[in-house]
């Protein structure tokens, strides 16, 4: 028997010097860059979908809130017989602004809120071509024109 724990200790020194017993311990250099490489793809790939996604639900956010503003100032047009003026603003629909006759609100649930980027919708009555009022946001940038996330959202 102890002819055999010897032939079986010299096997696997044998074993060991050769590389054959070896067992790795982490990774080398090469495959962490491999990795690190194939992550910065697909975070190349991914994250410019991701964030345009981020900016198409704005938009979509800001034409929705819109639309909640447009029904508060129709209510509020079939109570005084006008939409509110460019003075008064969207506050006319919180506050009775000036003691309007026949103003019957708040036609907000809660305050108006602002574009999703932070911004007070743009709100001018009369507004222009013959509308009865404008109602915009400028989008991210905050200035008039634009495209993408940067593009002016303008009701009705």
């Amino acid at each position: 028997m102890y002819n055999h724990l010897t032939k079986a200790a010299a096997l696997r020194g044998k074993l060991t010097q050769t590389g054959i017993g070896l067992r790795r311990r982490g990774f080398t250099l090469l495959e962490l860059l491999v990795v690190l490489l194939i992550i910065a793809l697909l975070a190349g790939y991914v994250g410019p979908k991701l964030f345009g996604e981020v900016g198409k639900a704005r938009s979509k956010t800001a034409a929705s809130q819109m639309k909640g503003i447009e029904s508060a100032l129709d209510r509020y047009r079939l109570d005084t017989g006008h939409y509110p003026g460019t003075d008064a603003g969207l506050a006319a629909l919180m506050t009775n602004v000036g003691n309007t006759s026949g103003w019957e609100g708040p036609y907000m649930s809660s305050a108006i809120p602002n574009d999703p980027w932070g911004k007070p919708y743009i709100y001018r009555s009369p507004g222009e071509g013959g509308k009865d009022y404008d109602l915009m946001t400028y989008g991210a940038d905050g200035k008039p024109g634009g495209s993408g996330e940067d593009a002016d959202i303008v009701a009705k």
